[in-house]
């Protein structure tokens, strides 16, 4: 059986914990061997880390959303630093900038970044990146903090092809999820065909972005094969290579 990688579940949201130990069977079944949660603020923390404890194919991420970043505050450095050194934190995110929702704080969100890349740099952790609208400001800073340096994963990619290849020239990692699968979804889908194999991981981003068929449901991270599988079509090769190749480049990279 192919074996699967979820480099991005929220699976501590009560949408996926009414039945978690079933989503967790489902997982095995399917071949999703492990999962990454990533952080939205401050206040979820404790969750997600408490999460990665209990089970050992779970992991955690620290760090606070762009949509967040207004909760930051002169705690935030420290309290992530001393989290980021426990054995289940593989890295720092979700974090970046979304300017799709609130344009009145985009300074507020850089200065969040810059600070979470320069702690991401301290703890020598790698960076799980959200970038909404904001791929200009997020490559200028990604270059200026020499964010390459610990590793850098864009989440939900949503850019064009030619942003991914220059993102790629910078040694950075694609994450695809469930938009590659929809049917108006152009974009991601040209990405999902030129991005080499070496360069992707899957994600489900669940609860969100369910893969079709089961579009407008709750998403789990045992619909990770749906989207290697499109991808897989869109590519031309096997589910197979797919699987291989993504669960490598996440083992290496979050070095679980």
């Amino acid at each position: 059986m192919a074996v699967f990688i979820d480099t991005h579940s929220h699976v501590d949201f009560e949408e996926i914990q009414t039945d978690f130990d079933g989503v967790l069977t489902r997982c095995k079944e399917v071949g999703v061997e492990k999962i990454i949660i990533p952080d939205v603020t401050q206040e979820d923390t404790p969750r997600v880390i408490e999460l990665a404890e209990k089970y050992d194919n779970l992991y955690a991420m620290v760090g606070i959303h762009p949509s967040e970043a207004q909760k930051w505050n002169d705690t935030s450095y420290d309290y992530f630093k001393n989290l980021a050194s426990h054995p289940k934190v593989v890295g720092i995110g979700e974090i970046g900038l979304d300017y799709y929702w609130d344009k009145s704080f985009n300074d507020v969100q850089q200065e969040v970044l810059t600070k979470q890349i320069e702690l991401a740099k301290e703890v020598k952790k790698p960076i799980c990146i959200h970038d909404r609208d904001a791929h200009a400001d997020t490559l200028k800073i990604l270059k200026e903090t020499n964010a390459k340096e610990v590793g850098v994963v864009l989440h939900c990619f949503s850019g064009s092809v030619e942003f991914m290849q220059e993102c790629i020239k910078e040694g950075f990692y694609i994450a695809l999820g469930g938009v590659v699968t929809f049917k108006n979804a152009i974009k991601p889908q040209e990405v999902a065909k030129a991005v080499p194999l070496d360069r992707l991981f899957l994600e489900t981003d669940a609860p969100y972005l369910t893969p079709t068929p089961h579009r407008g449901e709750t998403n789990f991270p045992y619909y990770i094969p749906l989207i290697a599988e499109h991808i897989a079509n869109l590519k031309g090769i096997a589910i197979e290579k797919v699987a291989e190749a993504t669960t490598k480049n996440a083992k290496e990279f979050w070095k679980i």
